[in-house]
């Protein structure tokens, strides 16, 4: 898909790279990211992808290029307004203690917002865990974690969402269902706006489920795309 001719893209990658002590992780990559684009990054371990993935919220810094978001340079942009307009879903999620509730509205209190049980309760129910509000995220299954994770990154209403390999930590049925949300999710099902979405994946046959575009990465380097 990408960006149509004329509109300005949900991401815009120049020359995009990052050198550590002369190592370099990822090279000169450009890529648009149209609105409700989903490009899948695939390649072998130590290619680039989580390295690049970092770079698109600045959790790492680019040491070449740039990253621009709906046409404006991030670097412009405040490091916690960004990462709530480009949201991380990582391959473990990261909850904290407490209750699901919690966990969801973690973001928007950042913000001086408070979520109200009924916006909580439309956002579990939207990645399949209704009525789950109250309960201990320690019992929960990894499955059910993660699908908290992505609940707690779309309350910050989330523009592009960096998925870090979701599901390689799950077994088989979680996989599944957490597959199944991320597609309703990204093509808006419950909400009609569609998100924008690059995803890290060893799975080529789960990039080609779930994305529109297939980047393949080997060296730092983007050396291929192709659409599904």
């Amino acid at each position: 898909m990408g960006a149509a001719p004329g509109v300005t893209p949900a991401l815009r990658l120049t020359g995009l790279g990052r050198t550590v002590a002369g190592t370099t992780l990822v090279a000169d990559v450009s890529l648009d990211l149209g609105i409700g684009d989903v490009v899948a990054l695939v390649g072998p371990s130590g290619a680039g992808k989580s390295s690049l993935l970092r770079l698109l919220n600045r959790l790492d810094e680019p040491t070449a290029g740039s990253v621009a978001v709906h046409g404006m340079d991030y670097r412009t942009i405040a490091p916690p307004t960004l990462r709530r307009a480009v949201g991380l879903v990582m391959q473990r999620p990261a909850l904290f203690p407490g209750t699901v509730a919690d966990n969801v509205r973690y973001g928007p209190r950042q913000q001086g917002r408070r979520l109200d049980d009924a916006t909580v309760g439309s956002l579990l129910e939207r990645v399949g865990l209704a009525g789950f509000g109250e309960r201990d995220v320690a019992v929960l299954s990894g499955g059910e974690a993660q699908r908290v994770s992505v609940a707690r990154t779309l309350a910050n209403e989330p523009d592009v969402l960096l998925l870090d390999e979701p599901t390689s930590a799950l077994d088989a049925a979680a996989r599944a269902g957490v597959e199944q949300l991320l597609r309703d999710v990204l093509a808006g099902a419950s909400t009609g706006r569609r998100v924008s979405a690059v995803l890290v994946t060893h799975d080529v046959a789960q990039a080609e489920r779930l994305a529109d575009r297939v980047a393949t990465m080997a060296a730092g380097r983007l050396v291929a795309i192709r659409r599904c």
